[in-house]
């Protein structure tokens, strides 16, 4: 019955973003395709697979990403930054429009040097 591939599946997160301000602290525009920082207590290692159900501000659509882990908030970091995960959007359409979206309701506050999560 078991599974043949020796590949871990990909865990599961869902996020749900409900402000313009939590998203832009979210929103990783570094990343060559965009990403999303999800705060987690579980421990990932750089390169892990997840799959993120994210929810957007005034959005009722719901967006999967099959994304790579590509940071790492340990817990107990220093700033008192939450600890958590930094998701790199996949280079592919569906990202492409997700990196969009997100940048659309961002507008004018993407240019700020407020702080974020990741830096």
């Amino acid at each position: 019955m078991g599974s043949t591939s020796s590949a871990p599946r990909p865990s599961v997160m869902q996020l749900n973003i409900k402000e313009k301000a939590a998203l832009y602290a979210a929103y990783i525009p570094f990343f060559e395709c965009g990403g999303i920082f999800v705060p987690t207590p579980r421990e990932y290692r750089l390169g892990d697979d997840v799959y993120v159900l994210l929810s957007l501000p005034d959005d009722p659509q719901r967006y999967p990403v099959a994304g790579r882990v590509a940071w790492v908030t340990p817990a107990r970091a220093a700033g008192n930054r939450t600890q958590g995960v930094g998701i790199q959007f996949p280079n592919d359409d569906k990202s492409r429009q997700l990196r969009h979206r997100i940048e659309e309701i961002l507008g004018s506050s993407l240019a700020s040097d407020r702080p974020t999560q990741t830096i």
